[in-house]
């Protein structure tokens, strides 16, 4: 399998990039600068500049030659407001446009734990709100074979190898995040849904599996 990130050059991203890789996939990182570029093609991926600041149209053209897009593009929690819904609302919505224009078929988005529940936006509302809506999207107003993952608190923990499904709480290591999106290329009984998931006792590819 072939497959674009898109925000290669974020947390969870680099680490995708390079659990694709080792597991024999082909991996293009789309990334926003051209200095990131070593970055990748020393571990053995294509790159390719993808700017979220582009119309759909322009980004279409960098979605070639692939079988799958995951969206793991985050403006960040050191930008305002206004990059939080130009990155991980409208990106991502551009980015899901893009992958339709480029008749791409297979997509995965990168949301949030408790994206789908107004109720349970403590903090950081905005983030929320821009995960809320791009996953509405994806599901009313595109044709794609989409999965929609949504991890709990992210850690930079060694990874467990274990998840738990659709627990409304938990933390969960961004490298196990990474592996939960490998699985879920690889399980087409992902196709058309989304989960929260956590940190667990239940081996990742088994969870994902059971979907």
């Amino acid at each position: 399998m072939k497959v674009f990130v898109i925000g290669a050059h974020g947390q969870i991203g680099k680490l995708l990039v390079a659990q694709l890789l080792a597991r024999g996939d082909e991996v293009v990182a789309g990334i926003r600068d051209s200095k990131q570029s070593a970055f990748f093609e020393d571990q053995g991926a294509e790159t390719q500049l993808y700017d979220l600041n582009e119309q759909p149209e322009e980004l279409a053209k960098s979605l070639t030659n692939v079988d799958a897009v995951v969206f793991s593009a985050g403006s960040g929690g050191k930008t305002g407001d206004d990059q939080t819904l130009l990155i991980d609302l409208d990106g991502a919505v551009k980015s899901m446009e893009a992958t339709e224009k480029a008749g791409i078929k297979r997509f995965v988005l990168v949301s949030a734990m408790n994206a789908e529940d107004r109720t349970r936006w403590t903090a950081i509302k905005p983030y929320y709100v821009a995960k809320h809506y791009a996953d509405l999207y994806l599901k009313d107003e595109t044709s794609l074979d989409y999965t929609i993952v949504k991890p709990g608190a992210l850690t930079n923990d060694a990874g467990k190898g274990g998840v738990v499904i659709d627990q409304q709480t938990g933390k969960i290591a961004r490298e196990d995040v990474a592996e939960v999106l490998i699985s879920v290329l690889h399980n087409p009984n992902t196709i058309k849904k989304e989960f929260a998931v956590s940190t667990g006792e239940t081996p990742i590819n088994e969870a994902v599996s059971q979907l």
